[in-house]
């Protein structure tokens, strides 16, 4: 049996975010604009990796592709809305590190200081709309 804890990290959350309407739609959306931004990271790979060379990172070409496969996979995970509370957890994750070092530790304000703490708030709202009621 396992712990509610448990439930609502693996799919339990799920169910709630499906039945919410606006849960669901901003679970797309915010995944539609996750793969978009993964699949930069590849389709204009150097670029991209200049940006993480600039940021002062260890390992930007690695993190880089991590950052762009995680960002593919989790926006796949929303869209689906699949595994959404560990998915927005990762994703939130990523953001708080975009804004850090990109946007703040940089200076790039687009996306870093527009679109990443947009998305990191509805990952937020994700996260705590899909809290099962108690």
């Amino acid at each position: 049996m396992r712990s509610g804890a448990v439930r609502w990290l693996t799919g339990g959350a799920d169910a709630v975010v499906r039945r919410d309407p606006v849960a669901r739609r901003l679970a797309v959306i915010t995944g539609v604009i996750f793969v978009s931004a993964g699949l930069v990271k590849f389709v204009f790979h150097h670029w991209e990796l200049n940006a993480f060379r600039s940021f002062g990172l260890p390992w930007p070409s690695a993190l880089e592709i991590l950052a762009g496969l995680l960002e593919i996979a989790g926006g796949v995970l929303l869209i689906l809305r699949a595994l959404v509370v560990p998915t927005a957890l990762i994703l939130g994750a990523v953001m708080i590190v975009a804004i850090g070092a990109s946007g703040i530790g940089h200076g790039d304000v687009i996306p870093s200081l527009t679109l990443a703490p947009a998305l990191l708030a509805a990952l937020t709202y994700l996260v705590i709309r899909a809290r099962p009621p108690a």
